[in-house]
């Protein structure tokens, strides 16, 4: 039976190499100082650097270094879904790689849910100064919309970075979502919660890893994955685009009854363009939801492990050598066949 921990850190990577090390300097002291029994569970979502082997290798010198490799990019949220599922701790905080989220939070969260006895704490941002006017603009139009369509529960100043106890995530594991989002969906349960608040620091090192393209499929999955009010809007555009034809209508009666000449190309042409553009929106607000249903009847895993380092087997055999090998070469081996092509 796994040996269980007082806290479990997961943390997502994903082309991380050029901040691990950084990132690990500043954890391990953070969770020695704790004082408590603690694992740290890297997941690996299909880097294509060295990632894998860096980790590791500092698991040698670590032993609390917990290495999930997946054997392709499957996204942040699935990452974290797969470290959730890995962490044994009565305790789990979330946290990513590039230290914006300083990890010496960590004991004030643990503190403060003993304290408080609560579930949940929420690492809340204090100051985004760091962040570019962008970022936080648009961050703050996504939380905007999701307490609007979601429910007024959603913090604007929440992310990713949490702690939670082992009843939340024994229920966040039992969810059959595909692609959960769990800023949305830890508060949507209801658990009892507090906020431990901080400064947002710069990434360490390396790109961000929420382009703008991310952060619109993040918005999209945030959208349909929790409420069906796009669904309403889209009744509620083809209701305005109905009333708009009537007008219309009646408009044309008028003229004609009038004996008025009204040329018919530019009424006609609006009036195609309108119900085109409506009818679009609304079968693509519909196409999103029919692809979700699809997407879970057809029951395929949200992620695959390539490999564990704390699998009960210290070897394995890799399909390119046919041969067994110890955890340390398969992991710079998925590094080599990840590498992009020069």
């Amino acid at each position: 039976m796994p040996q269980v921990v007082t806290l479990s850190v997961v943390t997502p990577m994903f082309n991380e190499r050029e901040a691990v090390d950084q990132f690990v300097g500043r954890l391990r002291p953070a969770l020695d100082g704790l004082g408590e029994s603690y694992e740290v569970i890297a997941v690996d979502d299909g880097s294509r650097d060295a990632t894998v082997s860096r980790l590791m290798q500092l698991r040698v010198d670590w032993p609390q270094l917990r290495v999930v490799a997946l054997r392709r990019n499957v996204g942040h949220q699935t990452a974290l879904r797969a470290g959730l599922k890995a962490a044994r701790g009565e305790y789990v905080v979330s946290i990513d790689a590039d230290l914006q989220d300083p990890p010496e939070t960590i004991g004030e969260m643990l503190a403060a849910a003993r304290r408080e006895k609560v579930d949940v704490v929420y690492g809340v941002r204090s100051d985004r100064s760091t962040d570019t006017a962008f970022k936080r603009n648009t961050a703050g139009l996504y939380y905007w919309v999701m307490r609007r369509l979601v429910g007024p529960w959603v913090s604007d100043q929440a992310g990713d970075f949490r702690l939670m106890s082992r009843a939340v995530v024994g229920v966040l594991n039992d969810l059959p979502e595909p692609r959960p989002v769990y800023r949305l969906v830890v508060p949507s349960l209801g658990f009892s919660s507090t906020e431990v608040s901080y400064v947002r620091e710069e990434r360490v090192a390396g790109e961000t890893k929420y382009p703008l393209s991310r952060m619109i499929r993040l918005t999209f999955d945030s959208i349909t994955g929790f409420s069906a009010s796009p669904l309403r809007i889209a009744t509620w555009l083809g209701l305005l685009s109905f009333l708009l034809c009537v007008a219309l209508i009646v408009t044309g009666l008028v003229a004609w009854g009038t004996g008025a000449t009204v040329p018919g190309w530019t009424s006609l042409y609006i009036a195609v363009l309108l119900l085109g553009g409506v009818q679009l929106i609304c079968l693509g607000l519909l196409g999103e939801y029919v692809g979700r249903i699809y997407a879970a009847s057809q029951g395929r895993p949200a992620f695959l492990v390539a490999f564990d380092s704390a699998a009960p087997t210290p070897h394995t055999a890799h399909p390119l050598s046919g041969g067994p090998l110890t955890a340390e070469i398969e992991a710079a081996e998925l590094d080599r066949e990840r590498a992009p092509i020069a």
